[in-house]
């Protein structure tokens, strides 16, 4: 009888250890399963930005073409006129006219220089559109926060409910060139951005209703440094927080605060996946009423693509 019991428990034992490695497999299979559909899910969404902005860049490309083409058409005729000026005799009024000439030629220039960089915008967002293209590149990080997070105040001064923001940059020179993907980290920039922009504006407009006399100056600030083989990059707001009920799922797709139609919630789940593609980290430091730090923490060592 003992030995029988004996034999029951060492089949018991071996059937508990075989449970155990099947579990264990089985977790692992979920965890790949649910790695793969968040890559899918990324890629979905991605595709989806992809052929909005494509629809975009298109329309806006032919104005912007018109633009430039005239620009340097206009700045070649005033140089001929200035030039033919040059061959009459001088008094006051050829002057005048040759001052009014150096400002059109001057206001030319920078509605050239805008319109060739808003031309650069657009070549990034059809590159982009493309898909399965974009490549890892030595990028000047800093460069790229001052366009974007430019792109993004104007886009925001631009909308329904623009509001005043002043920024302070914090760049760590030393830093130079990162590689990165330029044309998906500029849309974690952009988003964080307007995440930032849709916070200071929720506090400007609970502080109005409460009708507090507090001065309230919406503050955005933007920081890049260097730690060991890391590169870090700090967009800080001074509005409405985060509550500390919500802070772990507001990486988490489709979640968000916003109101019937306001938002979709993919802004910084698709934010967090580029991080997370370029073999990087992305956490939040918030105090509910005082402050958002968005911190993204980049490899300095080149990535695979």
């Amino acid at each position: 009888m003992d030995n029988v019991q004996e034999e029951w428990i060492e089949k018991n034992r071996e059937l508990k250890r075989l449970l155990e490695v099947r579990t264990m497999e089985l977790e692992k299979s979920l965890k790949d399963y649910q790695e793969l559909q968040e890559q899918l899910l990324l890629q979905e969404k991605l595709a989806s930005l992809g052929q909005l902005s494509a629809g975009i860049a298109h329309e806006i490309k032919n104005p912007i073409n018109f633009i430039n083409n005239f620009s340097e058409l206009s700045i070649e005729y005033v140089e001929e006129i200035v030039e033919e000026l040059q061959k009459l005799e001088h008094d006051e009024i050829i002057g005048d006219i040759d001052e009014l000439l150096k400002d059109i030629r001057s206001n030319l220039e920078k509605i050239l220089q805008h319109g060739k960089r808003a031309d650069g915008i657009v070549k990034s967002m059809l590159m982009h559109s493309r898909g399965g293209q974009s490549e890892f590149a030595q990028t000047n990080l800093n460069g790229l926060l001052q366009e974007f997070v430019n792109l993004a105040f104007h886009g925001m001064r631009a909308g329904k409910t623009p509001i005043n923001v002043s920024f302070e940059w914090d760049l760590d020179i030393e830093i130079g060139l990162v590689s990165i993907i330029a044309e998906d980290f500029s849309r974690v920039i952009v988003n964080l951005c307007n995440n930032a922009f849709d916070a200071m504006r929720s506090k400007l407009t609970l502080l109005s209703e409460g009708d507090q006399k507090t001065t309230y100056h919406p503050k955005l600030i933007i920081r890049t440094k260097q730690s060991e083989h890391k590169i870090i990059t700090e967009i800080e707001d001074n509005g409405a927080g985060i509550p500390e009920p919500i802070l772990n799922r507001i990486l988490e797709p489709f979640f968000t605060t916003k109101k019937g139609k306001e938002g979709t919630g993919l802004g910084l789940s698709i934010t967090h996946d580029i991080v997370k593609a370029h073999k990087g980290s992305l956490s939040i430091i918030s105090k509910e009423g005082e402050f958002t730090r968005f911190e993204i923490t980049l490899p300095s060592i080149s990535p695979k693509a």
